[in-house]
């Protein structure tokens, strides 16, 4: 939406906040990112990954929390879990070791990258439960590069993917 938002745009916003929706709302350079709930296999997914990465994570010294605010009020994103190297503290949190994305149809996981990259998130975790597929990617200067396995977990794309129990296709 180019200009200020209408009164009714500031309404739903505000409607959002007041009922919990926003969650997964996200700003881009000031700019609103309306994200709808998500489907339940998203979060049957995300509960998945908390438990197989723990153990990991912990291993390699990393915190893990669930989905957060990555940068500042006027420009975040919200990815759906991230590993830190120490225990974050705050709203507007600046980085992340590796952050998670799960996707959903018509989501803007793949349009995050380079947002990621400016933050400097090490790694990026995106898992598709349509294509029941597993992608690690690391950061290589601005931009990230498909990997095998996690630098810094340690396992391989095959074997995470192995692990979960895929949900049911739609």
């Amino acid at each position: 939406m180019l200009g200020p938002p209408p009164p009714e745009i500031e309404v739903l916003i505000a409607r959002r906040q007041e009922l919990g929706l926003d969650r997964f709302d996200e700003v881009w350079d000031g700019e609103y990112h309306m994200a709808p709930m998500v489907h339940s296999s998203h979060g049957w997914l995300d509960d998945q990954l908390a438990v197989l990465l723990w153990p990991l994570a912990a291993a390699a010294g990393l915190v893990g929390t669930g989905g957060f605010n990555l940068g500042s009020p006027d420009n975040f994103r919200v990815p759906d879990r991230g590993l830190h190297r120490v225990r974050p503290n705050g709203v507007w949190i600046p980085t992340a070791a590796l952050v998670v994305e799960i996707e959903s149809p018509d989501d803007e996981t793949w349009d995050k990258l380079s947002f990621y990259a400016a933050h400097e998130v090490d790694e990026i975790l995106i898992v598709s439960g349509s294509s029941r597929s597993v992608n690690w990617l690391v950061r290589d200067g601005g931009n990230y590069v498909r990997t095998a396995a996690s630098g810094l977990l340690g396992p391989e794309s095959a074997s995470l993917a192995q692990a979960i129990e895929w949900p049911e296709r739609d």
